[in-house]
């Protein structure tokens, strides 16, 4: 996998990201006032393409703004459908963007993700994601005797599961990354299912963390557990952990089988017993 960096101008309409300023992903006015401005912007400028990427159901109000422009348009779509969802609640709205969407040329992430679209879109190609390698090298040359869980505290990622696998085998387990305040199913889920067994021993909730944090974090650690429970449409953590040659055990779902060489840079399992 090959990556080309170029040089870019960052055209923006706050000062400060949506998500460094808190504001949360069903949040509708911020965001489409952005969408509605990039498109503005688009039209009085030369562009060769627009890109649009397209994970969360903000995202979908880019469409039918983009239908004015005369420049060519590509999406990436990183997260399953449906949009049309707050919490627990679903609605229908989806198959009404599908009069802009499935004209637009679309990238999946993974060809796992592309085959669970429930949409007649006109997929293109698959690009996995990929990283800077510059910035994720190890900078330990051996590793220390833990393990290590990461990303958004929420029941399809596991979190409960790892610590099942971590206690059993008998090896300390470093949890780090987010807790999702604005769902309370995910803040229920944290204080029931994780918080009980945090003991800041055997195991460690550290928090979120940064690029550099989590690359020596990855790097120390001797392996990262990844139990999912849903099919995840890429896993950018497994791969910041294979980069800094931290070994992946997983559970073979979704995108999975395509990222991790079992045997070579992880494991791929079954079930929790399998992972022990």
């Amino acid at each position: 996998m090959h990556s080309v960096f170029i040089d870019a101008k960052l055209v923006s309409f706050y000062p400060r990201s949506l998500r460094e300023e808190g504001v949360p992903w069903q949040a509708h006015l911020k965001a489409c006032y952005h969408l509605y401005k990039a498109i503005e912007y688009v039209k009085k400028h030369h562009f060769d393409i627009v890109h649009v990427h397209i994970s969360s159901a903000t995202d979908m109000h880019a469409l039918p703004l983009a239908t004015s422009l005369t420049t060519p348009i590509v999406a990436t779509l990183h997260t399953p459908f449906p949009f049309d969802q707050v919490h627990t609640w679903t609605g229908d709205a989806d198959k009404y963007y599908m009069e802009w969407l499935s004209l637009v040329p679309i990238v999946a992430i993974s060809r796992s993700a592309r085959a669970q679209v429930p949409y007649p879109l006109h997929f293109v190609d698959v690009v996995h994601n990929g990283l800077p390698m510059d910035i994720f090298k190890p900078v330990v040359e051996q590793p220390e005797n833990f393990l290590v869980w990461l990303g958004r505290m929420a029941p399809e990622k596991g979190v409960h599961l790892a610590i099942q696998a971590a206690k059993a085998a008998n090896i300390p387990l470093v949890l780090a990354g987010t807790i999702d305040h604005y769902t309370a199913a995910r803040v229920t889920y944290f204080e029931e299912m994780v918080k009980p067994h945090i003991d800041q021993q055997q195991i460690k909730y550290i928090g979120p963390v940064n690029t550099q944090q989590k690359i020596d974090l990855l790097s120390r650690a001797r392996g990262m557990l990844n139990p999912l429970q849903w099919e995840e449409p890429f896993g950018m953590v497994m791969l910041e952990a294979m980069s800094v040659g931290c070994p992946v055990i997983a559970i073979a779902r979704g995108s999975v089988l395509e990222i991790i060489a079992h045997g070579t840079s992880g494991f791929l399992v079954q079930d929790v017993q399998e992972m022990i």
